[in-house]
């Protein structure tokens, strides 16, 4: 039976059986085959009878089928069977225009019930929006507009007040850096003039040292004090220099000029003393020196050949300064001038 349907279905599709759906295909098919079986069992050719009288089952193959379709001795269906295939085609088309129509209904049916909810949902927003709008402005009415500006201008007062005590710390802080910073400044100018006039101080000594005439040595000592007045050094070595052109009481006063600076520099009591000894105010000699050895014992081997003392070295008192181990006379007196 399957066999025969299969042939039926490609006599459908080679031959004038293509108008029919695939549903009254198969039920032409069937009722095909019926008519076949029947005209099969009043006309049952030798290989039927034969295999009936042996017991075996029949076997009806491909082959079998196509000649039957193609020795049909009247045909397999009649005014009737067409009559009923139409009829279950009518109704077919029918039934699927109907149930297109329901689908089509329930989809536009859906559609709508999600445009109601979208706009229901839509409208309650829209209102809650409203009446929350709504309850402000009756809290708004409640508490009161002044209220509200009051508090306003209370808080851009208080704002107000704060950022100027603001401003004001930080221009306090910016002011007291800036007079850090000023002072600083000014330290580290002082400090760079100051180091320039070290070093031109420095180059000044350096030329003393190399110059060979005393007057000269006093101009280079005068640069000095220009650039530090307040220099001892310079006041002892400039009394030095003015020494050696005979020019005691003026090396007198460089020297005292020097002690007010530096009471404990023992150079210009050296320098004083000398010059002491060149007017022949021996005990004034006598005390500065003592003075000077007092405070560094290498002027004591200094004092005992230095020429300005020269008329001093048999005075017992400049004796006993140069060699204090050797005992002498003590009534000696002091040469005269």
């Amino acid at each position: 039976m399957t066999t025969l349907i299969s042939r039926f279905s490609a006599l459908r599709a080679s031959r004038a059986l293509y108008w029919l759906p695939p549903a009254l295909t198969g039920l032409w098919l069937t009722m095909a085959a019926a008519s076949i079986h029947a005209q099969d069992m009043e006309t049952p050719d030798t290989d039927t009878t034969a295999a009936s009288q042996t017991g075996e089952p029949t076997k009806v193959t491909a082959e079998d089928v196509e000649d039957r379709i193609d020795h049909l001795k009247e045909p397999m269906y009649n005014p009737f069977i067409e009559r009923y295939l139409l009829d279950q085609v009518k109704d077919l088309r029918t039934e699927i225009q109907s149930t297109r129509a329901e689908l089509i209904e329930k989809v536009v049916d859906k559609e709508l019930t999600v445009a109601d909810k979208t706009m229901s949902y839509a409208t309650d927003t829209v209102t809650y929006f409203f009446y929350l709008i709504a309850g402000a402005t009756s809290i708004l009415v409640v508490i009161g507009w002044n209220s509200i500006r009051d508090m306003r201008n209370q808080l851009a007062s208080v704002a107000e007040k704060r950022v100027n005590e603001l401003v004001v710390e930080y221009e306090k802080r910016l002011k007291f850096i800036e007079e850090q910073l000023q002072q600083k400044s000014d330290i580290i100018n002082r400090n760079q003039e100051e180091i320039e006039r070290t070093n031109e101080v420095h180059s000044l000594w350096l030329k003393a040292s190399q110059e060979t005439s005393q007057q000269n040595k006093i101009s280079v000592y005068d640069q000095i004090l220009d650039l530090r007045p307040d220099d001892v050094e310079a006041l002892s070595y400039k009394a030095d220099a003015v020494l050696e052109l005979n020019e005691p009481l003026w090396a007198i006063s460089l020297c005292l000029r020097a002690l007010k600076l530096a009471p404990d520099n023992g150079h210009p009591h050296y320098q004083l003393a000398c010059a002491y000894a060149e007017i022949g105010r021996w005990e004034d000699a006598i005390k500065s020196l003592g003075s000077a050895i007092e405070i560094s014992e290498a002027y004591r081997d200094d004092a005992s050949v230095d020429p300005s003392f020269a008329r001093l070295k048999d005075f017992e008192q400049f004796k006993q300064l140069i060699n204090p181990e050797e005992i002498e006379d003590p009534d000696a007196t002091p040469p005269s001038a």
